[in-house]
């Protein structure tokens, strides 16, 4: 297993074994960012010697990241990183405009009376993150705005599936970025969805969420029949 490329700001800042939540989060920042590519192994023993704790939090660590995909855990055969192919990312794309186009439609018939100011506060925190160059924090907040809008949709069975989708499609974004991303301008790509819900006009809001899903990487038109339009 490589080293892994983990900065002080990630880890515990105190002298003390990592528990599951801290040792997920890093080792899934590292799978997000390309760190630890897809094949490579994760050897339970090796995690915990390298944050410091039992083999329980790495496991717990794990089957936390085999939810979402990130990871396969194969018995005997060990936990790898899951691939990050453009088949699935197709796949995950289309199944995602679909939830998301029909769930912000049924959203805007009765939003939450604090929708609109949710979303804007976790545009903040993707612009806030783009100025700190954290493209994994940014990630994050944006996964938290398109469940946070798909709430409202009353569509609860539904969060876990678009959790997973949003996942694969920004590490497989990541992975297919080539020098430096403009890191704020992916943040503001999210105002036209905003200010269409604000003005509770859902048809404008599933266009604007079509377009942004569609353009996210240059996948070719034959993917989304609709040209995201």
């Amino acid at each position: 297993m490589p080293s892994l490329n983990l900065q002080k700001t990630h880890l515990p800042s105190t002298p003390r074994p990592a528990k599951s939540g801290e040792v997920y989060e890093a080792v899934k920042r590292e799978i997000m960012l390309g760190g630890l590519p897809p094949g490579e192994p994760l050897v339970e023993l090796e995690l915990a010697a390298f944050f410091g704790c039992s083999q329980g939090p790495v496991r717990e660590a794990l089957l936390q990241l085999q939810e979402e995909g990130l990871v396969i855990r194969q018995g005997h055969r060990g936990t790898r990183v899951a691939d990050c192919t453009a088949d699935e990312a197709v796949e995950m794309f289309r199944l995602r405009q679909s939830i998301e186009c029909r769930g912000v439609i049924r959203a805007l018939q009765r939003p939450s009376r604090t929708l609109a100011a949710d979303l804007r506060k976790l545009i903040e925190a993707m612009e806030e993150a783009a100025l700190a160059g954290d493209e994994y924090k940014l990630a994050e907040h944006d996964r938290d705005f398109h469940r946070r809008l798909l709430r409202d949709a009353n569509l609860p069975a539904l969060d876990p599936i678009l959790h997973r989708c949003l996942v694969h499609n920004h590490r497989f974004k990541i992975s297919q970025s080539k020098g430096e991303r403009d890191l704020l301008a992916t943040a503001r790509r999210h105002l036209s969805i905003i200010e269409a819900v604000e003005r509770s006009d859902a048809a404008t809001a599933a266009q604007a969420l079509a377009h942004h899903i569609a353009t996210i990487v240059d996948l070719g038109p034959e993917v989304f029949t609709d040209g995201g339009a």
